[in-house]
């Protein structure tokens, strides 16, 4: 299996996500540029947290013109995996992978901080090494985390089983539903704020992040 991690102007989270798939689980890793348009050989594309573009319009809004992702979408729709973290969550909102929008947290604070999460469900290649309604702790750090969808959109998330982690306990940025992270329905594209990535080495002393590529891993080895 190989993954792709994308590279924005401003991305900051992109190392620490290659960190994770090519040094701690071994696999063939390439960092994207964001002006590439043949991502053909990926299985796997991870968009990291950052800044991209500097979120000088809206988190996600200028990134989500890049010729890169025009390739993202194509690589989405033939059922290849994609993960948003953060900013890359925002991105794939933007680009019309998953319904709903990103705004700004509830009090107006960037918050970085752990915060503990419930997992929805675990039936989707991503989750398969998690528990449902598990409790896990991951790290969070955003301005503009605050999930946010009309009412007709959000009924349809919860309708098809799409929200994928809750904050558990308090809700750090206001999410409608205490939304945390959801799929597209057939379940190979997922966005999330908190970072797995930050949670996935033992010398940080919690690797419920880990799990996340673990699972997929661990799903598409009992496919084959």
């Amino acid at each position: 299996m190989k993954f792709g991690v994308l590279v924005f102007p401003g991305s900051n989270c992109d190392r620490d996500v290659a960190y994770v798939t090519r040094d701690l689980l071994g696999l063939p890793t390439r960092m994207v540029w964001h002006q590439e348009t043949d991502i053909t050989d990926l299985d796997v594309v991870i968009i990291p947290g950052g800044f991209s573009y500097g979120d000088y319009l809206r988190c996600g809004a200028i990134a989500r013109f890049s010729p890169v992702m025009q390739q993202v979408i194509n690589h989405a729709q033939a059922g290849k995996f994609v993960l948003g973290i953060c900013n890359g969550f925002q991105v794939l909102t933007e680009a019309g992978l998953l319904p709903g929008a990103l705004t700004r947290n509830q009090d107006l604070h960037f918050i970085c901080d752990r915060a503990p999460l419930t997992v929805e469900r675990n039936d989707i290649p991503w989750t398969q090494a998690y528990t449902t309604n598990e409790t896990i702790t991951l790290p969070i750090a955003h301005g503009e985390g605050r999930f946010y969808a009309d009412k007709s959109t959000l009924a349809a998330l919860e309708d098809h089983s799409q929200v994928v982690f809750r904050y558990a306990g308090d809700n750090p940025n206001g999410s409608l539903n205490n939304i945390a992270g959801i799929c597209n329905r057939q379940g190979n594209v997922l966005g999330m704020m908190p970072h797995p990535e930050r949670a996935s080495d033992t010398s940080l002393g919690y690797t419920d992040g880990l799990r996340l590529f673990q699972g997929l891993l661990g799903k598409i080895a009992a496919w084959v």
